[in-house]
């Protein structure tokens, strides 16, 4: 396979650092690489449309291995392929997103069931989420510190 959706690559969804480190092979089940192609149709491709510019894919699917690797949550999304991690990229265009730019239209615009604003006065990084359209929540936080996680409000 060499993509997952128009704009996120196979290698893109599967790569880390920490993998490549330890040797550790973060290759997705048929039903975790479904479960990525369902978040980049209904979270990220919608959003790349409307940002008009590259998104960085910060982390995508993680296998247990990798996941105990960065000390992520055992409950973590992105252990079954339903949760991105992304950052925006700075582009050549006039009207160029930021991450709260991004943040704010994902929580008004798009179906997600979590959308986390990961550290910084300004999210140094978003995790979005997407379960199902009927299981979503729309649970929106911030991450202040590690483990330290607020409601947003407006």
């Amino acid at each position: 396979m060499e993509k997952i959706s128009e704009h996120i690559s196979y290698k893109e969804g599967t790569y880390s650092n920490t993998a490549n480190k330890y040797g550790i092979e973060n290759v997705p089940n048929e039903k975790e690489l479904k479960c990525m192609q369902t978040v980049a149709e209904k979270v990220f491709e919608p959003l790349r449309e409307w940002v008009g510019c590259p998104i960085k894919v910060n982390s995508f699917f993680r296998n247990e291995k990798l996941n105990t690797a960065i000390k992520g949550s055992a409950t973590s999304s992105h252990l079954k392929g339903q949760a991105i991690d992304i950052t925006s990229m700075t582009c050549e265009k006039e009207n160029c997103k930021t991450n709260l730019d991004m943040f704010h239209y994902i929580r008004k615009n798009l179906d997600f069931d979590q959308l986390i604003w990961e550290y910084g006065v300004e999210p140094k990084w978003l995790h979005v989420s997407y379960v199902s359209k009927k299981k979503n929540r729309k649970q929106v936080l911030v991450i202040r510190r590690p483990n330290k996680y607020y409601t947003y409000k407006e």
